[in-house]
């Protein structure tokens, strides 16, 4: 892994120059060219691979490493090389570095500042936290299921300190065993999808479920990190737990969190960390797209809160079929991409949809 440029550091710190976050460079994630291309790229000790996720380029390169392990079985997805549902994962921990969660939200440390070590993923920011869930589990997972290469083994490095990370496979699979099992099974089905008799999109939807229980089920593993979220505004936090609210429909949808997919989901989200008094729609150095969303994530959270969880249960619930998902999958990029969508255009319909299944 090469040390970061000069440009890649420039865009790494471009938190607030402009009117949403940057997470691409030359149409990939950002610093992705920095990352390790093979495994033994990686720092090894004692014949055992030792990546630091709470190094950026580290982490990213997790997610490097499992999209090229597990793109010669991903030919349901379709034939861009960036059809892989993987590819949301690293374009969300960009749009978080540059967006500044990733830095110490306490002041105590410059990690992950402008003035400090821009490349650092501070054990304090909660973002980080739960994003490890979703990184070093699933890599923790892909190499015991053999997608590293034969009989390679991982620990993950911690930092002084930090005792409440698993870091080996053994140890996750202890702590947290419903989102190692869920990892298992998909990475599993990657490599019984190649048999499969199957159809191509029910092939293709069939992985899609695997691959987001598998997402969820580290989202729910990370309520491990939630004393971190103290360190936060309360509007951050709101955003944050309507951040995690959203991944409730998308999975449900079995949305295909493509490279290009993803991108336009990612882009519309705050590029700065939100502060007390950020009150949107009406957050004057955030874009109109910015608003937009934090409006759609507040108001989808607030319904659902106010009916006790039901506006979750009941999109669960219509999403029962391929067939009505491909309609979810729509009808959630028209809620948070165009602004003339009325929400209740989406209650009605998500109620209609119910009924068919």
């Amino acid at each position: 892994m090469h040390r970061p440029t000069a440009l890649g550091l420039l865009l790494a710190c471009a938190v607030s120059l402009s009117s949403s976050a940057v997470f691409l460079e030359n149409g990939m994630p950002i610093l992705w060219a920095q990352t390790a291309g093979q495994v033994t790229d990686l720092p090894i000790q004692n014949g055992i691979l030792t990546p630091n996720p709470w190094h950026f380029l580290h982490r990213m390169s997790l997610y490097r490493l499992m999209i090229a392990a597990t793109d010669p079985f991903m030919g349901s997805m379709g034939t861009n090389a960036t059809d892989s549902p993987l590819w949301g994962l690293p374009l969300q921990l960009g749009w978080m570095l540059t967006s500044g969660r990733l830095a110490d939200p306490t002041g105590a440390t410059t990690c992950g500042l402008q003035t400090g070590d821009t490349m650092c993923v501070s054990t304090q920011s909660w973002w980080g936290c739960v994003n490890y869930f979703a990184s070093a589990l699933p890599f923790l997972s892909a190499a015991q299921q053999g997608f590293m290469g034969e009989g390679v083994q991982v620990q993950m490095l911690v930092p002084e300190g930090l005792a409440d990370h698993c870091t080996t496979y053994a140890d996750c699979a202890a702590h947290y065993p419903d989102a190692m099992s869920k990892w298992d099974a998909f990475f599993q089905g990657l490599k019984s999808a190649t048999e499969s008799p199957l159809p191509e999109n029910e092939k293709k939807d069939a992985l899609l479920g695997l691959y987001w229980a598998a997402q969820m089920a580290s989202t729910y593993a990370s309520a491990a990190c939630n004393a971190k979220q103290s360190h936060y505004s309360s509007v951050e936090v709101s955003f944050a737990n309507s951040w995690l609210n959203s991944a409730e429909y998308v999975s449900a949808a079995h949305f295909q969190s493509n490279l290009d997919k993803s991108a336009k989901f990612i882009s519309p989200l705050p590029s700065r960390v939100l502060q007390e008094g950020d009150s949107a729609p009406n957050i004057a150095d955030l874009s109109q797209e910015e608003n937009h969303t934090l409006s759609v994530f507040s108001w989808m959270n607030s319904i659902n809160n106010l009916l006790g969880g039901t506006l979750v249960r009941l999109w669960r619930s219509s999403m029962c079929s391929v067939n009505t998902r491909e309609k979810g999958r729509e009808m959630l990029e028209q809620l948070l991409l165009n602004p003339s969508f009325a929400t209740n255009t989406f209650m009605s319909i998500v109620t209609g949809m119910t009924t068919s299944c």
